[in-house]
Order: structure tokens, then C-alpha cells, then sequence
């Protein structure tokens, strides 16, 4: 039997698609992983985590490794409520999500379908792009600066849209702080004007805010602290400050959103590592393991920016983030795909700029490196060998 003949069109058309390289992900011991976006082994608090484990199965016993028995369970999402409180997030109800993807998918699940005009930065994240795919094929990208989002040209594209009598879109995703890839963030500007649009031209905005607490100098305001419409769908993470594997997110919205996101959510709400994100939290100080991993990202951030000033071509050019995981560089008339081939042969990997563009070609001179993985060390000898790379590809 040829299991192809059953399978949906939707499965059928993702199963068409180029995927990133299994290199993302499996690479040889040696090769220095400037491609990996997520925390260094030595930054997840592994023995926190096991204490948290003990203390919550020494006090409760079996109950936290049941459906709902842990009296923990309910406390995570009032943990995280309080936390976003504290970043002005007043409004709205939490629901505890499988990390922010499923909480995007659910929110693409409920307000998604093939007719739906989705709007996306140019570049974005490549997981959103991906996960938006299953459910629609029609995109508006609207380009990134060193501000983050042009929200005038995305207002010059949607008035036009209007004026011609073509489909509007539902829904904006956007990394306002810190993005993934280029590091960038969003000015207050912008993000009162992008709220503006959302009224004006009545649709909802995707507010993806995985890296806001990494900041290294100031603190950015989310755009769901100063949405007074209720538009703007918050989502959120501990990957990226605790553990990615805990699989920690969730979604804040108006409670008839988050009721909807729930309904088909059929995971059972994974129990047993929600107590133990709550036990973790009762027992540690946030606001000190932020302190530390600010100031351990920022000196990676610095030891990377000055290794580029050192090893690249004049033709090279990068954005200073100022938080977050990531450097966005553009080799200009390099194909970066396959000037990868020489990086890696010669012990570096990063992530080509295509995979972050609905329209790959627009991504060719840009490549994504990240600063969260790897050492000191490691970030300085990794992008000389980077440069080594691109010199041999006659750049």
C-alpha cells in the first residue's frame, strides 16, 4: 500500500518544501556551532531543575505525575502572569503552551485558513514561516531595518491594498525586540504605529517575544503593554532564559482567544514539567539569573562584533544587536549556501540567510550567526575561521 494516497494536500504540499539541512543540527564534534540558537550547557541550571524534581516529588509525592494532581500546576500560570505584570502586560489571560511554537500553531490553527493574508517581516523566523505554511499560502512580507519593522511601508502596501480592492490581512507576526534573525528591535515609534495599522486596517498582530528580557542596555516596551485594543496575541518563552527542553511558553490574549486556543490543544498540558517549572520558579531567583545571563550574552555579543571587525572583508557588513542571541551579517555578492561547504570544512557553521525569506533568492547574501552556544573562545576562533572561509571563496 502507498501510504502518499492518503495523505492530506496540506502534508503533501510541506512534504515539497526545502527544508534546512540536517547539518543544523548534526554536525561533527569539533565543527564550532555559530549556527545553534539556544543556551550554551553551561547556562541551563540543570542541578536547579533536579532540585526543583526532588523538592516537588519529596513534598507531593505522586501527585505532580498525574493528569492534573499537582497543586503547582495552576500556580505556573499565575507565575508567569505576575512576570509579565512586572513588563506592563496587565490585560488578558495566560495559557501555559509547549513552548512559543505551539502557541504560535494554536493561534494559526484558530485564525488561519487557505484564504488568509498572512503578514511577515522580511526576514523572519524560519519555524513561524514554516508552521504559517501549513495552514495558508498567502503572505505579504514587509522588509526589517537596523528600527526593526518599516512600518511606513507596510502602511504604504496596505493603503494601496485597500485602494485596489485586494484581501487585507488577519493577522501580523512580528519579533518586535531583539529578532530572530537579525537582532534587531522595533522603535517605540513603530510599535505605536503598527498598533495604529492594526486598528485602522483591523487586523491582529502576532507579538513574538522570546528574547525581551535579554537586553543589554534598556528594557523594550512589548507592544502588548501598550495595546489599548485589545489586537495584539502575546506569546512567550522560558527556552531561552531557562531550558528549551522544559518546553515552556505560552500565550496571553483576551479570554475568549485563549479559550478557543485551548480547545484544540490536545496535549493534556504536560503536568509533570509544569509543576516542576513552578517548583523551579518558587525556589530561584529570575531576576538574578537574568542579571547573569544579560551580562554572559553581552560579552559574547562584544567578543563576536570585534572577531567580525578583525576577520572580515570590507565587504562585509553586520547589525550590533543590543540583546537577544543573535548577529545578522550580509556578505554582499556571496551566495551563502554555498559558501557554507567552506565554512564548515574549515571547522564553523552557521545558518544561510535563505531560510529566514518566503522568497529564498532574497536571502542569498546573508548569513545568521549566534553568539548563545558557543564560548568565548570559541566566537573568536569561529568566526576567524569564517573569515579563513570566505577568503578561500574569493571574497
Amino acid at each position: 500500500m502507498k501510504m502518499e494516497a492518503y495523505l492530506s494536500r496540506n502534508i503533501k504540499d510541506a512534504l515539497q518544501k526545502d527544508p534546512p539541512g540536517e547539518w543544523m543540527f548534526e554536525l561533527p564534534d569539533a565543527c564550532i556551532r555559530l549556527n545553534s540558537g539556544f543556551p550554551a550547557p553551561d547556562l541551563v541550571p540543570a542541578d536547579k531543575l533536579k532540585e526543583a524534581v526532588t523538592h516537588l516529588i519529596d513534598e507531593e509525592g505522586d501527585l505532580p505525575l498525574h493528569y492534573v494532581g499537582s497543586p503547582r500546576f495552576a500556580g505556573l500560570k499565575d507565575s508567569i502572569q505576575q512576570r509579565l505584570a512586572e513588563r506592563g502586560i496587565q490585560d488578558g489571560e495566560v495559557l501555559i503552551t509547549s513552548g512559543a511554537c505551539q502557541g504560535i500553531d494554536l493561534i494559526a490553527r484558530v485564525f488561519i485558513d487557505d484564504q488568509t493574508l498572512v503578514a511577515v517581516e522580511s526576514p523572519t523566523y524560519m519555524e513561524a514561516l514554516e508552521v504559517f505554511q501549513n495552514y495558508t499560502g498567502q503572505f505579504m512580507s514587509i522588509p526589517v531595518d537596523e528600527h526593526g519593522l518599516q512600518t511606513d511601508r507596510f502602511e504604504e502596501v496596505l493603503a494601496k491594498r485597500k485602494k485596489d480592492g485586494l484581501p487585507m490581512p488577519r493577522v501580523l507576526y512580528t519579533i518586535p525586540t531583539f529578532q530572530n534573525p537579525t537582532g534587531t528591535t522595533m522603535t517605540i515609534e513603530r510599535r505605536k504605529h503598527v498598533l495604529e495599522l492594526a486598528e485602522k486596517y483591523d487586523f491582529l498582530i502576532i507579538e513574538d517575544d522570546a528574547y525581551g528580557e535579554l537586553y543589554f542596555r534598556e528594557q523594550s516596551v512589548p507592544l502588548k503593554a501598550i495595546d489599548h485594543h485589545e489586537r495584539v496575541l502575546y506569546v512567550g518563552s522560558l527556552s531561552k532564559v531557562v531550558a528549551p527542553g522544559m518546553r515552556i511558553g505560552w500565550v496571553n490574549a483576551p479570554a475568549e482567544v485563549t479559550t478557543a486556543l485551548a480547545w484544540f490543544k490536545k496535549d493534556l498540558d504536560h503536568p509533570f514539567v509544569q509543576a516542576t517549572m513552578a517548583s523551579f520558579l518558587e525556589k530561584n531567583d529570575m531576576e538574578k539569573r537574568l542579571h547573569m545571563l544579560r551580562a554572559t550574552y553581552q560579552e559574547k555579543r562584544n567578543a563576536m562584533t570585534s572577531a567580525l571587525k578583525e576577520n572580515m572583508p570590507s565587504s562585509v557588513s553586520w547589525h550590533i544587536p543590543e540583546g537577544g542571541y543573535f548577529v545578522w551579517v550580509e556578505v554582499k555578492g556571496a551566495d551563502t549556501s554555498k559558501l557554507l561547504p567552506y565554512a564548515m570544512d574549515e571547522g564553523v557553521a552557521y545558518v544561510p540567510g535563505q531560510y529566514f525569506f518566503l522568497n529564498q533568492a532574497d536571502g542569498k547574501a546573508f548569513l545568521r550567526l549566534s553568539f548563545s552556544y558557543a564560548s568565548r573562545d570559541e566566537i573568536v576562533d569561529g568566526v576567524r575561521k569564517l573569515g579563513k572561509a570566505m577568503r578561500k571563496f574569493d571574497l
